[in-house]
């Protein structure tokens, strides 16, 4: 018997941090380079919030509170889900963690046992598998193409039901693709999630508000009624209020499943900061308009990042709907030789090329389980992007 257990062997490091952590390194060594890794806005929080974190602080509101979350920011955030989603969830019916992934993980960990089947339609985020295999559950991935959009299909989700599947994962927009999904195209898969009364719905949207070209958000179970019962709704506050260090996360669900997490977070972290859950109140409850100023420079981003991506040879970057993040195919570099003499056999060898010889840090593909391809964030100053494209557009241009 080794030293480890078998469930922390069953899963890698996260991918995006460990290639955050690379950039880093290269630039503390004095290395020039461009990082489009991380998921996170380069705007800082608005500062009606960060007013609010440092009045908490001032009138000592600095001790334990509630596991899940204090009342009043459960009732901000059943504010937020009656506002935004047209969903009815009381505060008992409410979880807050640390972080929408803290969230995800307590309800895949509170649920799974040895065997079940969690549908993850892919390209998808890095830590949906590996929670899933911490908790012993099984991940099937269900491949989305560019020439839909990078949407599932409902005959795929159909396909890829068993009796043992457990939960549906949904995330729109999506992380990597930034597919967003309409009230329809959610319809169709609902309609099929209807005739599988075994299967729970798990909704990551966390990129609810980052959402473009006069697209409308909408999350499963406003969607269809019908699976209110049996959905998660997860949600948080790092993207769309530019907090990814203040680490806030929130979901909305049936009493028994908040219950068997609250359970879990009583014996694992206890509540999320004080300071932050003040700083969350005023974030659900103050001005939004700041969303809609920033959605406009991600918008032009997203524009000239694409624009110049499809531009370098060999690359084809379709225009996602939602989040920040765009997600090119580099099929047309594998086989190639670097200008520098690098063999590019994966989409990884390609990344990983890129950033040794031009100072561009991004993530490759398999990381999302959706080779070959690579995912930018344009999260960053459009200084940055547009220096970093031509990066990798030297860098296309110079394979043999």
């Amino acid at each position: 018997m080794g030293f480890f257990s078998e469930s922390l062997n069953r899963i890698q490091p996260s991918a995006t941090i460990a290639v955050a952590t690379k950039a880093r390194q290269l630039k503390a060594e004095g290395r020039d380079v461009i990082s489009l890794s991380a998921g996170e806005p380069d705007f800082d929080t608005p500062q009606n919030i960060k007013d609010a974190a440092k009045a908490a602080i001032d009138k000592g509101m600095t001790k334990y509170t509630d596991v899940d979350g204090m009342p009043e920011l459960k009732a901000a955030i059943s504010a937020k889900f009656k506002r935004d989603n047209d969903l009815d969830y009381k505060p008992s019916q409410i979880s807050v963690g640390t972080g929408g992934k803290q969230v995800l993980y307590n309800a895949l960990l509170a649920t799974l046992n040895p065997g079940d089947e969690v549908i993850i339609p892919a390209p998808c985020w890095v830590s949906y598998a590996d929670i899933v295999l911490l908790g012993g559950g099984k991940p099937i991935f269900v491949p989305t193409t560019m020439e839909n959009g990078f949407r599932l299909q409902p005959e795929d989700l159909e396909k890829a039901i068993t009796s043992n599947t457990k939960w549906f994962l949904f995330n729109s927009p999506s992380n990597p693709t930034g597919a967003a999904y309409s009230d329809s195209d959610i319809k169709k898969l609902t309609d099929v999630l209807l005739r599988h009364p075994n299967v729970w719905v798990m909704s990551d949207d966390m990129y609810e508000h980052l959402i473009y070209d006069g697209l409308r958000f909408y999350t499963p179970a406003q969607v269809e009624p019908g699976l209110f019962d049996r959905t998660l709704t997860v949600n948080g506050l790092s993207k769309a209020y530019c907090m990814t260090g203040w680490r806030l996360g929130f979901a909305g669900g049936p009493e028994k499943l908040i219950t068997a997490m609250r359970k879990l977070q009583s014996q694992s972290t206890s509540n999320p900061t004080s300071i932050t859950q003040w700083a969350g109140v005023e974030a659900l409850n103050g001005p939004q308009d700041f969303i809609a100023e920033n959605n406009k420079v991600f918008v032009e981003r997203r524009d000239l990042v694409v624009s110049m991506l499809n531009q370098a040879t060999g690359i084809t970057c379709s225009k996602p709907e939602g989040a920040f993040y765009v997600y090119p195919s580099c099929a047309g570099a594998i086989g190639k030789t670097s200008a520098k003499g690098k063999k590019i056999s994966t989409d990884e060898d390609f990344v990983t090329t890129l950033l040794e010889e031009e100072g561009v840090a991004c993530v490759h593909g398999a990381a999302f389980e959706g080779s070959p391809s690579f995912r930018i964030s344009y999260a960053t100053s459009t200084q940055a992007l547009e220096e970093a494209c031509k990066r990798i557009q030297r860098f296309c241009g110079g394979l043999k």
